[in-house]
């Protein structure tokens, strides 16, 4: 007997009265709480389906111009997720496999039926209902998940080449899926000898855990991520992976921009001691000279006089530069065209780029890019930096290599030289006041570059390798 605590609706479509008659009868005889209908017409019973009045349907195979199995395919093919069981008058091998394929539940010879046969059909279809809507639930649950995370979560082979991307993964690497498929996430890697070592390891261990990597997306921008993955095995012995890509890229760049703005706070409060502490003194030297000046001197006397003079004025100037590098840089902003502003830096640095016989491209896309900026105080920036990339360069050996890639929501500027490179100690140090390793320099360029990018709300992102080259990052916002 089927017990129940629920009333089981059950809805008998046939187009002949009398057999839906003896079939309910049949269900009556099991006991329990059944409530069962008739249904005769092909249309009013497709409505029904598609309403889910019924928490389960026998269909009889004859329904006038139309059969049971067209019926059932139209309700599957319209998401019907409630069991349907195909009833016919005689048995029928091919017809039985055709129904079971087709998606019916179950199906019934009329003539062989019995309060048991239907008994049994009703408790395991209605318990294999239960359990595909569950399995239905957990993978719509799971799935949406996946989808509409804000991480990029995806399969993948063992060899990590993408098999299944979620949404975020596409907009975070801005490949579309079947795009994806062709690639691996090592050959999406920034640092290939990182991109080794994480294929060790994942060769090794099957797993990684909260791994910082560099990945490039489709349009070269660079995108800072944690990486967490984990093999699995199949059954069948088959493996693959689950991987997922969480994108600090925003909180490396505010951190940084942080750090930077803490050390420029730093060198201001001590470039106004400096100033200060400094000027009393030099004020009373002027003092002296000025008075000295009105005697009567010898040109031994003249000479040193002159001496004094130019220092007293160089280290007046030096700290007027020190504390022009350590306020806010005061600017303009217009409307101008960032490949003009750049042309104009180029321009005014070609006779080094000309005398070093350095071999100059530049890549610009084919649309005017308009920014706010002050454009002769950010050509300076420009300026500085393709100098120190000129100077870093050997003569006749030297590349450089300026572009501008617009992105999503940036600008992104390139200025990239094959020069000596930056160690990662001096890159620490590199926008410091009177921080250079050159031999003659003041250290004070790239601060003052540093000024203006952040005045126009600029990001500057610097990489280096020793011996390879440097290449510097400058994003502005659109």
């Amino acid at each position: 007997m089927l017990i129940t605590e629920e009333r089981i609706r059950i809805l008998i479509i046939d187009d002949d009265e009398d057999d839906f008659f003896i079939t309910s009868t049949l269900i009556k005889d099991i006991g329990g709480e059944f409530l069962v209908d008739w249904c005769h017409r092909y249309s009013e019973a497709l409505d029904h389906i598609c309403n889910k009045d019924y928490d389960l349907y026998f269909i009889d195979y004859f329904l006038g111009a139309k059969t049971g199995l067209d019926l059932l395919k139209e309700a599957l093919m319209k998401d019907c997720e409630e069991p349907l069981i195909l009833l016919t008058g005689k048995g029928n091998r091919s017809l039985d496999l055709e129904a079971m394929m087709a998606g019916a539940a179950d199906y019934l010879v009329k003539s062989e039926l019995t309060a048991e046969k239907l008994e049994r059909c009703i408790r395991y279809t209605l318990e294999k209902a239960r359990s595909l809507k569950a399995l239905r639930d957990n993978e719509q649950k799971y799935r949406s998940i996946f989808e509409y995370s804000k991480d990029a979560i995806f399969l993948a082979g063992t060899d990590l080449q993408f098999l299944t991307p979620n949404m975020a993964t596409e907009q975070l690497l801005e490949y579309t899926a079947p795009e994806l498929t062709r690639l691996t996430l090592y050959d999406l890697m920034a640092d290939p000898p990182m991109a080794e070592q994480l294929k060790q390891q994942m060769e090794s261990t099957g797993e990684v855990n909260d791994r910082e990597i560099d990945l490039l997306s489709k349009s070269g921008e660079e995108k800072h991520c944690i990486f967490s993955a984990t093999t699995i095995e199949r059954p069948d012995g088959s493996k693959y992976t689950q991987g997922i890509l969480h994108d600090i890229t925003s909180l490396r760049r505010a951190e940084r921009s942080v750090l930077i703005a803490e050390k420029l706070a730093a060198t201001g409060r001590l470039a106004r001691t400096l100033a200060h502490e400094i000027r009393n003194p030099l004020t009373n030297i002027h003092l002296s000279l000025d008075h000295l000046r009105g005697e009567p001197l010898n040109n031994s006397q003249l000479e040193y006089y002159d001496i004094v003079l130019r220092n007293t004025k160089r280290i007046g100037s030096i700290i007027s530069e020190l504390l022009d590098t350590a306020r806010p840089s005061e600017i303009i902003l217009r409307t101008a065209s960032l490949q003009d502003i750049l042309d104009e830096s180029i321009t005014a640095a070609m006779d080094r780029i000309v005398l070093k016989k350095i071999k100059l491209q530049i890549r610009y896309p084919d649309e005017i890019i308009f920014i706010q900026a002050d454009k002769e105080k950010l050509k300076i920036a420009f300026l500085n930096i393709i100098i120190n990339a000129i100077e870093a360069m050997e003569e006749e050996k030297g590349e450089l290599m300026i572009t501008i890639q617009p992105h999503q929501r940036q600008y992104e500027v390139r200025i990239a030289d094959n020069g000596s490179g930056i160690s990662e100690e001096n890159l620490k140090r590199l926008f410091e006041p009177y921080f250079t390793s050159k031999r003659n320099g003041l250290g004070l360029g790239l601060a003052t570059t540093l000024n203006i990018l952040q005045a126009h709300h600029a990001e500057v992102d610097v990489h280096s390798e020793p011996g390879i080259g440097t290449t510097f990052v400058l994003t502005f916002d659109k």
